[in-house]
């Protein structure tokens, strides 16, 4: 096989890579995660000049492929500061929740490249952060058939508590 088919076959491997989705949704983000977004758009930078000095013609795609992603992101961004005195759930706050089962679970709602449940921070438009938006202590939201009970709701340094 000549030199010149094997580019051919590498060419169209790397045009295979495709787009990381943009997600529809607006695009909301704590003072953190936007924080997020701008140290993953330098680090980027960085790998995409160490793939171009190595001539690295697959890493180059795909480090091109992530910092478009993550520039779109940062373009789109829309830093959102939940009010120090709201009595209900809105975005960047953490909840305390207490399931079904009596265990309770915290959750921070966050944007989407932020959320990660293990660490518990959830996207602002999964089920369950819908579920929340606009309930107060004491009040329940519904997700998949299972009732939760919202035990706090802290925005910033100002935490409230079920009294009841």
């Amino acid at each position: 096989m000549s030199r010149a088919f094997t580019r051919e076959d590498d060419n169209e491997a790397i045009a295979d890579i495709g787009e990381r989705p943009v997600s529809p949704h607006r695009n909301l983000v704590t003072e953190k995660g936007l924080a997020q977004i701008e140290k993953e758009l330098a680090r980027l930078r960085e790998d995409l000049g160490e793939a171009e000095r190595s001539s690295d013609r697959e890493r180059i795609a795909l480090v091109s492929r992530d910092l478009r992603y993550w520039t779109a992101r940062r373009e789109t961004a829309e830093v959102s500061v939940p009010e120090p005195d709201s009595e209900v759930v809105r975005f960047g706050m953490t909840v305390a929740l207490k399931g079904e089962d009596g265990k309770r679970h915290t959750w921070k709602i966050v944007g989407e490249d932020e959320a990660d449940a293990a660490h518990g921070t959830i996207s602002h438009v999964s089920p369950m952060a819908k579920a929340l938006f606009g309930k107060g202590i004491g009040e329940e939201a519904s997700v998949n058939g299972k009732a939760w009970e919202i035990l706090e709701v802290d925005s910033i340094a100002v935490t409230r508590s079920y009294k009841g």
